[in-house]
């Protein structure tokens, strides 16, 4: 595969992946650009849910909704707790949090370099 089709898969994985948690209400999405950055993805999406029956399940469906789309089955840890789950596409990392537990592990301050901004949706 070419770098220009990688990057187009990254983007389409992407784009289902912010596509998925906006469908099921995710909340402060933030996006970061890892390319140039680290070797383990393309991008990272942070998200919330408002409590572990909505983080598992922003998770699950995004897990299904990559595997109908792309025909791969993203690896997912932390699911059966609900409190973080984090779903690797191989492209984009995703973590789903609930709001306090994001807030302890700041993942955004520690990918983003000073003054550098993540991209909202």
């Amino acid at each position: 595969m070419t770098a220009a089709a990688d990057t187009a898969t990254s983007d389409a994985v992407l784009a289902t992946v912010l596509n998925s948690l906006d469908d099921d209400k995710a909340e402060d999405i933030v996006q970061i650009d890892l390319r140039g950055k680290t070797a383990i993805g393309d991008h990272m999406v942070i998200c919330s849910g408002r409590s572990t029956r909505q983080v598992s399940s922003i998770a699950e469906k995004l897990v299904q909704r990559i595997k109908d789309e792309f025909g791969h089955t993203p690896k997912m840890e932390g699911k059966d707790i609900g409190d973080w789950v984090l779903i690797d596409t191989g492209d984009v990392i995703v973590h789903v949090f609930r709001p306090e537990v994001r807030e302890f592990y700041q993942l955004e301050k520690m990918w983003l370099a000073s003054g550098e901004a993540a991209t909202q949706n």
